[in-house]
């Protein structure tokens, strides 16, 4: 359902504080100014559609059944390619159907990211067969032919092991948090960190045994005269390669100091890509060789103008890749050989092809003939690249919301940068800016309620959402002013992303115990992290050199490495006096090691 309303400008500054986030629970704009006819026109749903994650799409081993999840539409599609025929298995409201793969019964395992569930699809009388609870936020899900399981990986740290026919997890371990995807790469699984990039090697016993890391990157300075320098970040997908190892689909960014010219366009650049996020695909060697081979510590050159590359797919013989691109409607082509050929250091790929999508394209898959089959998420359908270029619509509601629109496409025409290539999903891309002459800045969340915690950024120095968006949206990234709807839209995006989900604790005892020292006046961490979101939204001094703003502790958990600087790796090590701690900073000098352990169970439970 869509209406088009209009939001009194004074709204804003209620809305930063959380005063009146119950004003767009719904669209019967009750209260609510009528609309001005001499405003812009703006589209919105029933509830704003959640943040893009991408990578929802299967065709299945006969090369002509589709299998897609729709978070869109609460739903999963299932449909013959050739016949065009079209089922729809609806699933609850906010479960966000996500990844997808079949298993050697016929049977297809969705998860379902908000649902906390793997769900199966009997493909053959297409339907759901049975529910399984897994973890609060399953993400990736593959399937281990050799012994009938599926793996499944959480961004809470888990990662389980089921039986494809059925039942309860046979296995649970606990890895890093914000694991994306996993890959069968023989007897051991490759295992990857959403925000970090980082690759897991996980043997059959379910221990890490290496952990890879992509490497950085410097710009080509002959064009330009400058070299800059990107860093791994943002694996939006890790996909399994014929024969062993994998492919990765990440973000790059800019590692080397962004100029600050206030009022002026920053968010961009002079090297080959133009913006200070960019997309590359890594080839990450299989399991049982080194981690110095040459497809892994080759810098991979860019694929330019890629905004949000939330998905990539590989060929049946290997040879082909196609990555999507959802901020601004790329589907772009490659080859395996092109990846590793062209990757001279610095170069940006010149070895791309692009095709014309009719749509927003969320996944992509190859059938069984070759050709590239798109998700497109609005208008719902798919894209199939196959000379006539077939579109089979699917008969969904539009979801065409100006403020899901406003966050995850470029606000100027000539960059592929978003709000959410920094704030993937709605939260943060783990990197830490260096912003000169600011210093350093670590990207902030935007997920679980972030307008309430104004005035905004790390230095407080936007009083509401109404500055934020002149200075940033406008400012840095070189977008027209928004009018007074769609800045309200925004906003009403922005306050339902929800916070980064947190994994029940193995020990409550620990919680509790942690709870007390967090409240205790003594160490003095609730006299700045009070109230319903962990802050007194103002600045403060911790013994860093300068007065910021208190952040949010809500989902906390998922936001390594912390502090405005991330000078802590982990949050054990924020306690750490020689890393970033102090007294200014809550006093821990009677505090044991145990009491800290517990201390920091109880926050990662937030």
């Amino acid at each position: 359902m869509h209406r088009t309303i209009s939001y009194p400008r004074t709204l804003i500054a209620l809305v930063a504080t959380g005063a009146v986030s119950a004003a767009f629970t719904g669209c019967s704009g009750e209260g609510l100014t009528p609309p001005d006819p001499r405003e812009e026109t703006v589209t919105m749903t029933a509830e704003p559609p959640p943040p893009i994650s991408g990578g929802t799409l299967l065709v299945a081993g006969d090369g002509r059944t589709a299998v897609a999840g729709d978070p869109d539409r609460h739903g999963i599609w299932v449909t013959d390619l050739e016949r065009k025929d079209v089922t729809f298995l609806p699933v609850g409201k906010t479960e966000e159907p996500g990844r997808v793969v079949e298993d050697g019964a016929g049977r297809a395992h969705v998860a379902l990211r908000r649902g906390g569930a793997l769900v199966t699809v009997d493909l053959a009388s297409r339907s759901i067969v049975e529910r399984r609870e897994v973890c609060v936020a399953p993400s990736g899900v593959a399937y281990d032919a050799a012994t009938d399981v599926i793996h499944v990986a959480c961004m809470g740290g888990e990662l389980l092991t089921l039986p494809a026919a059925g039942g309860t997890p046979t296995r649970k371990v606990r890895l890093d948090r914000d694991l994306r995807d996993v890959v069968v790469d023989g007897e051991h699984l490759l295992v990857s960190t959403f925000r970090s990039a980082e690759t897991l090697v996980v043997d059959a016993s379910g221990k890490v045994v290496e952990r890879r890391k992509l490497p950085a990157f410097d710009s080509d300075p002959s064009f330009t005269g400058i070299s800059l320098n990107y860093v791994p970040s943002v694996a939006w997908r890790l996909t399994a390669l014929p024969g062993g190892g994998a492919a990765m689909v990440h973000q790059r960014a800019q590692s080397s100091p962004v100029v600050v010219n206030p009022g002026q366009f920053y968010y961009g650049n002079p090297d080959c890509d133009g913006n200070i996020v960019h997309t590359a695909v890594s080839l990450i060697d299989p399991a049982d060789e080194t981690a110095d081979a040459p497809e892994v510590a080759r810098p991979v050159a860019a694929i330019p103008m890629v905004g949000l590359p939330v998905d990539v797919a590989i060929s049946r013989d290997g040879m082909d890749v196609a990555i999507v691109g959802a901020a601004n409607d790329k589907l772009v082509f490659t080859t395996r050989s092109a990846i590793v050929d062209d990757s001279g250091e610095g170069n940006c790929m010149p070895t791309t092809t692009e095709e014309s999508v009719p749509g927003q394209p969320v996944a992509v898959a190859f059938d069984g003939e070759g050709h590239a089959v798109v998700q497109l998420r609005e208008p719902p359908g798919l894209f199939v690249v196959d000379g006539a270029n077939r579109t089979i619509d699917f008969p969904g509601e539009s979801v065409k919301d100006t403020g899901h629109e406003m966050f995850h496409r470029p606000p100027s025409s000539f960059a592929a940068m978003s709000c959410a290539s920094c704030h993937p999903q709605g939260h943060e891309d783990g990197h830490t800016w260096n912003f000169d002459p600011i210093g350093q800045r670590r990207t902030q969340s935007m997920g679980g309620g972030i307008l309430q915690t104004a005035p905004l950024h790390w230095d407080g120095d936007m009083e509401d959402f109404d500055k934020l968006m002149t200075e940033v949206f406008v400012g840095r990234m070189a977008g027209s002013s928004p009018g007074i709807r769609q800045e309200r839209l925004m906003v009403r995006f922005l306050d339902r992303i929800p916070a980064f989900p947190a994994s029940p604790p193995d020990d409550e005892g620990a919680v509790a115990r942690g709870e007390a020292i967090f409240k205790s006046e003594a160490v003095g961490c609730a006299s700045c992290h009070s109230g319903a979101m962990f802050t007194n939204n103002r600045n403060e001094d911790v013994g860093r050199g300068e007065k910021l703003q208190v952040p949010t502790l809500v989902g906390l958990s998922g936001r390594a490495p912390f502090m405005h600087d991330g000078c802590a790796a982990t949050l054990r090590d924020r306690f750490d006096d020689e890393a970033c701690g102090g007294k200014a900073h809550g006093d821990l000098s009677t505090l044991s090691d145990a009491d800290i352990d517990d201390l920091v169970v109880y926050l990662e439970t937030l």
